[in-house]
């Protein structure tokens, strides 16, 4: 079978972009809801991206090419000042083409220093051992949220969904990380494609009690 890749498109338009949290935030969220989509159109490659290496690769788009992007099959995630649209599992080698014409580079976006983070939702914590791209943490955040949904039960996932998949992201101290990597938290080890070094740790999710039942 082929290896799929989850597309994402983030909206940077130069005169307002999003800011990083918020950008990753929205990504972290948007693997929740394509997890959970009942379409039943987007179930069989849904199930099989889920069943094989997770891959995510978060593009940008400004003006006519966010549109364009709209106009494609997929889902549109707000969160605050940010937008990112998520799409069905493709092939790695077949993107559409109002896709595949979109740049990679150049999602460095600035983040004010965001707010404590609501104690009751889970929190994705970015390694900070690591300098990432903020597309490249958007693809890390949300595969964090994904194995928070992996270790979530039925019960769990189905309260988080019914509260529209709240959830935090921000960069760990080191103590916090190391804290939480002793702690057991399920940790996103890359495959080092982009960036960093296969194998490194570069983010990890901390679950909230308030979802565990």
């Amino acid at each position: 079978m082929a290896e799929l890749v989850l597309p994402f498109v983030v909206r940077i338009e130069r005169s307002t972009p999003p800011t990083r949290t918020d950008a990753l935030e929205a990504a972290a969220r948007a693997v929740l809801l394509v997890l959970s989509d009942p379409r039943p159109e987007w179930h069989e490659a849904i199930a099989a991206w889920d069943a094989q290496r997770i891959r995510k690769v978060v593009r940008r788009a400004r003006g006519a090419e966010w549109w364009r992007a709209l106009a494609l099959d997929g889902l549109t995630v707000t969160q605050r000042s940010a937008e990112v649209r998520v799409f069905p599992p493709i092939p790695l080698d077949a993107w559409p083409r109002d896709l595949a014409r979109l740049q990679v580079g150049g999602t460095d976006l600035i983040d004010p220093t965001p707010p404590p983070p609501a104690s009751d939702v889970p929190l994705v914590l970015l390694s900070p051992h690591y300098e990432m791209t903020a597309g490249k943490a958007m693809a890390q955040a949300a595969h964090a949220a994904q194995l928070a949904w992996r270790a979530s039960s039925d019960a769990s996932r189905g309260a988080w969904e019914s509260a529209s998949f709240p959830l935090a992201v921000r960069t760990a101290t080191p103590a916090q990380w190391a804290r939480a990597v002793q702690g057991g938290a399920p940790v996103v080890r890359d495959a080092g494609f982009t960036e960093v070094e296969p194998g490194a740790e570069t983010a990890l999710v901390l679950l909230a009690s308030r979802f565990a039942r």
